[in-house]
């Protein structure tokens, strides 16, 4: 039996008197609380109790062993309590993971809104648009878009990032407008590196019908505030996140191009290390997030 559990007995034998109420407590025979009281003293060399019928007695090594078990099992109960509450509640150091675009527009207001509702929470945010390993990096949540590969991690759903394409009218007013999809092939592209097939565009027509359309232009760049930025610009035709032209869309620096055609949508998804025994600062994180990515998600970010 585990030493910890033995110092457990022993001490509610002492305040008990008893190892019959010793035993009730614990849920077992008093023949089990005496036989471990037993190997106590034979482990120690030493007697502890003095049994008579009217009860037990402490001998002098029985009460200084008492007194230190009694401070022990205190310890372990106030350890024990101290991880049951941080796991319970939010509190403590939240490492949150992110893409740099996702993050500084949509994740930082968030967070900050978290961090108000529960002052006890820190918060470590940090910008990766390379893929994290959660675990090698000290992650306890991450913000990732698109399908997640099957794995060990713990994940829930919050919504889906829908694309746009875009342009200045600037732009337009010189180039003309695309009125279907192949014309994006005559139109100089600003593309958006860090999608995997970015100068491959993929629309499904009012229709429904998938379309693949090469395209090609003088930018390219793995920052989309930058394809951005040359959009707004009127260097060409930006496809790009919704949230990230939100604002520029809603100010008219630019327009939306091919409005009819429907543009891939990402899976946005909380993941952290491990669906079990997930700490309360997580949990209340993931609950936070959840239902902030409904309809129109992104008309409420600023950029």
């Amino acid at each position: 039996m585990d030493r910890l559990l033995a110092m457990e007995m022993f001490v509610r034998v002492v305040e008990t008197g008893s190892f019959s109420k010793a035993a009730r407590e614990f849920n077992t025979t008093q023949p089990t609380v005496t036989k471990q009281v037993a190997a106590t003293e034979a482990r120690l060399k030493a007697r502890l109790l003095n049994r008579n019928t009217r009860g037990v007695s402490l001998t002098e090594a029985g009460a200084l062993y008492y007194e230190k078990c009694k401070s022990i099992v205190r310890d372990a109960e106030e350890a024990e309590s101290i991880v049951k509450l941080r796991q319970s509640q939010a509190q403590g150091l939240l490492r949150i993971g992110t893409s740099t675009a996702f993050g500084r527009r949509v994740v930082v207001p968030l967070a900050l809104e978290f961090m108000a509702r529960h002052p006890q929470v820190q918060v470590d945010l940090s910008f990766e648009d390379r893929y994290v390993d959660l675990v090698a990096q000290g992650i306890d949540v991450a913000i990732r878009m698109g399908k997640l590969a099957d794995s060990s991690l713990g994940a829930r759903f919050l919504g889906m990032n829908p694309w746009v394409m875009v342009a200045a009218p600037a732009y337009l007013r010189t180039h003309g407008t695309p009125k279907k999809a192949q014309d994006l092939s005559a139109h100089v592209a600003l593309i958006y590196s860090s999608v995997v097939g970015d100068d491959v565009w993929h629309l499904h027509t009012p229709k429904g019908e998938p379309v693949t359309v090469p395209v090609s232009g003088r930018l390219r760049s793995n920052n989309v505030s930058a394809v951005l930025a040359a959009a707004r610009a009127g260097l060409g035709v930006a496809l790009m996140p919704r949230y990230v032209a939100s604002d520029s869309l809603a100010t008219g620096q630019v327009v939306e191009v091919l409005p009819d055609h429907a543009l891939a949508e990402q899976e946005i998804h909380a993941v952290f290390p491990s669906p079990k025994l997930v700490p309360g600062k997580v949990s209340s994180f993931v609950a936070f997030l959840q239902g902030r990515f409904g309809e129109a998600w992104w008309s409420a970010r600023s950029g």
